[in-house]
């Protein structure tokens, strides 16, 4: 009987810890690379094209201060890769980045925000087409820095719902080989903008 009165004392600090602590965010989103003008092996203006995804995220908030940290996560996202408006490529591609965020707090429901962090891109299904077709292309995996701005918004009736919008940039390039031979590098330099659902335990 003690032994059960512990572990129910335990549980109720547990979530008396951590409640209000935890956001669950549902949203779509649009990466949008920056980048139209690299020159690979020998082709100029090689960008990749956008893609859209759903793309859910995990924030937890440290206490009561205004710092939080946010994963976000996504469903696959397929890029075209274009020379000149010519499609001479397509892969398969994971965004997952982690920021360090600053929450505005105050007297509305507006809650705007800023952070900064690291994301990463895991590329797979690389295919040629057009004047490379049938040559093998492999695109490195790569890491970069994140930058995040945006805002969350809970209406006076809502008791744990939002929404939000907001607008990621990344510096990150991936390094491009055929059959074996690096042949350059691939900016991307994506925006990426989201909107979406909140939900805070």
């Amino acid at each position: 009987m003690l032994k059960q009165a512990l572990v129910l004392a335990l549980l109720a600090a547990s979530s008396a810890t951590f409640a209000g602590n935890w956001q669950v965010k549902v949203g779509g989103s649009v990466v949008a690379p920056s980048e139209d003008h690299n020159s690979v092996g020998g082709l100029d203006n090689v960008k990749a094209d956008n893609a859209y995804s759903f793309t859910p995220s995990v924030e937890y908030f440290f206490g009561d201060s205004n710092i939080s940290t946010e994963l976000l996560l996504a469903t696959p996202l397929k890029h075209d890769v274009t020379t000149n408006g010519t499609k001479i490529a397509s892969f398969k591609q994971l965004p997952p980045t982690l920021t360090v965020k600053y929450n505005f707090k105050n007297s509305t429901g507006f809650t705007p925000y800023v952070g900064v962090g690291a994301t990463a891109v895991i590329v797979w299904g690389e295919k040629t087409t057009g004047p490379i077709a049938g040559n093998k292309l492999k695109a490195d995996n790569a890491y970069g820095v994140a930058g995040q701005v945006g805002f969350n918004f809970k209406p006076a009736d809502a008791k744990n719902w939002g929404v939000f919008a907001d607008v990621r940039y990344a510096d990150i390039s991936s390094d491009l080989k055929l059959n074996g031979t690096k042949i350059g590098t691939l900016d991307v330099n994506p925006w990426v903008y989201t909107i979406g659902y909140s939900y805070r335990f």
